[in-house]
């Protein structure tokens, strides 16, 4: 038995979870997302609790179980506390600006580059210019977004310059003054 998928997910009060067919819909107080999910596995909702179902022990079943066990977990956490990713700029020179909605980054190419945020997504920019943070109700969406951001200029080893996340470490490589020993 999968080990995530055999775990039920409380429903927390004010979220309302509808189950039509094979779509899961959970409703709460930053939104509402829908999902449909495998046609082999069934989503059961009963006394507070949604728990899911496979047919069998095969392997693809197993593996299907634990994933529509964790997505729809992350619906329900997304509509009562949203999902949240914080990404720091360094460098000299590089700052983010937020326009309206839009995000500009100025990441010393010839021009400033311009990101939209994802539907239910947003940017929030702080410390002058060198934090960003993309919160919003769907997971893969932040995720996604996050990553778009940092695909602008991803963080470089020698000197740590770029867009990195909060919680990454980037392993640093000596440059060029890595000649000792030689005489």
């Amino acid at each position: 038995m999968s080990r995530i998928g055999k775990q039920p997910i409380a429903i927390p009060t004010g979220v309302g979870v509808t189950i039509d067919g094979q779509r899961v819909s959970v409703k709460g107080p930053k939104g509402e997302l829908g999902r449909t999910v495998h046609p082999e596995m069934r989503v059961v909702h009963g006394d507070g609790v949604l728990t899911v179902e496979r047919p069998s022990d095969a392997q693809n079943h197993r593996a299907l179980h634990g994933l529509t066990r964790a997505l729809v977990s992350n619906m329900v956490t997304g509509v009562t506390s949203g999902f949240e990713k914080v990404l720091l700029v360094e460098g000299t020179g590089y700052r983010v600006e937020a326009e309206g909605k839009t995000l500009v980054l100025y990441m010393g190419y010839s021009h400033p580059v311009r990101i939209e945020p994802f539907p239910g997504t947003s940017f929030e920019v702080e410390d002058r210019g060198k934090k960003v943070t993309v919160r919003g109700i769907d997971k893969e969406a932040v995720g996604q977004l996050a990553v778009n951001v940092r695909s602008v200029r991803p963080p470089e080893p020698y000197k740590g310059k770029g867009i990195r996340y909060a919680d990454e470490t980037i392993r640093r490589k000596a440059g060029k003054a890595g000649k000792v020993g030689k005489k």
